[in-house]
């Protein structure tokens, strides 16, 4: 197992109180497989992929418990030496917004030959070639690395945050909606380059996502998280034959189907719950068609529904599918 979380939890001080952005989360990531990450916005999915290269803003933000193993070393208890190590050379994030996450005063060969410099023992002219060759990777010419950001269009920055995503070969890459800003036809081309470069750098990736296309699309596994935990959790195929936590029920209900010649798209009653008062017991219960009284006393465990298919919630206490 490449990357494990255990009962993770993360919280942000606000003047209202306490934020539990993150409540004892369990995840993890086998080597080369893709994990779909998927809930809806402010479920705490970036706090989560945050909280995994220590770069929780502190203060406000603080980890509050939990672990977080990667090749069997606590993140969480890593100097700030061994992290500087860890991010970019094992560990690289592809953020949402490329034009953000670029310095718009350096070419983009430079700041490509910036991570490789910073991770491996090459001058700056082989650093320079290298940076070259991974554009030509992404689809861009390595003539082009002496532009500057606003030089490319938005499909081609996100190619080159990849780049240098990828520049030193890492174990694991966390993507954070890394298609939102794209047009429909981009973003079919930085998927079909994700899962291209996928096989051949054989990369663990774990896409951030509330977008269940994109899941289908290029995921091996997935997670649904709700209100900081993860709520079910199987392989994509599993997951989209089979779900069973009325959460991912209702996300499933809410997609558009071309067949179907209903006028109204059904909707998941209510609203998420605001994270400096979570309901006790399960978070999900005050909006779930399903719930029981004992769901608002109890917080429901992890139960087998099968091998590898892992579900939050009392219905399935005991396993039973």
């Amino acid at each position: 197992m490449l990357l494990q979380i255990k009962d993770l939890s993360i919280k942000y001080r606000s003047d209202n109180g306490d934020v539990k952005a993150v409540n004892n989360l369990n995840l993890q990531v086998d080597e080369g497989r893709t994990l779909g990450f998927v809930g809806e916005t402010g479920a705490g999915k970036t706090t989560t992929a945050l909280g995994v290269m220590r770069l929780i803003p502190n203060p406000p933000g603080e980890v509050t418990s939990g672990q977080v193993l990667f090749e069997g070393q606590d993140l969480l208890n890593a100097s700030e030496d061994e992290m500087r190590d860890v991010r970019g050379g094992k560990i690289a994030m592809i953020f949402q917004d490329p034009m953000t996450s670029l310095n718009p005063l350096v070419t983009v060969g430079d700041q490509i030959a910036e991570m490789i410099l910073l991770h491996k023992d090459v001058d700056k002219e082989q650093a320079s070639v290298l940076a070259g060759e991974m554009l030509e990777k992404v689809g861009i010419p390595a003539g082009r690395k002496g532009e500057y950001p606003h030089q490319f269009s938005g499909g081609m920055r996100q190619r080159v945050v990849i780049a240098i995503a990828l520049a030193c070969n890492p174990k694991l890459i966390i993507a954070d909606e890394p298609t939102t800003a794209l047009d429909v036809t981009i973003q079919a081309q930085v998927l079909e380059l994700m899962k291209e470069l996928k096989h051949e750098f054989n990369t663990a990736t774990i896409m951030i996502t509330h977008d269940l296309g994109v899941v289908a699309e290029i995921c091996d596994d997935v997670a649904v998280i709700y209100a900081g935990s993860i709520v079910e959790y199987a392989s994509i195929q599993e997951l989209y034959e089979n779900p069973k936590h009325p959460y991912t029920l209702g996300l499933f209900q809410s997609i558009p189907d071309l067949e179907d010649e209903s006028e109204f798209l059904h909707v998941i009653d209510g609203m998420p719950p605001d994270p400096t008062d979570l309901p006790t017991g399960c978070s999900f219960h005050p909006r779930c068609p399903n719930a029981m009284p004992v769901c608002s006393q109890k917080t429901p465990g992890t139960y087998d529904v099968k091998a590898g298919h892992q579900v939050s919630c009392f219905l399935f206490e005991g396993g039973q599918e």
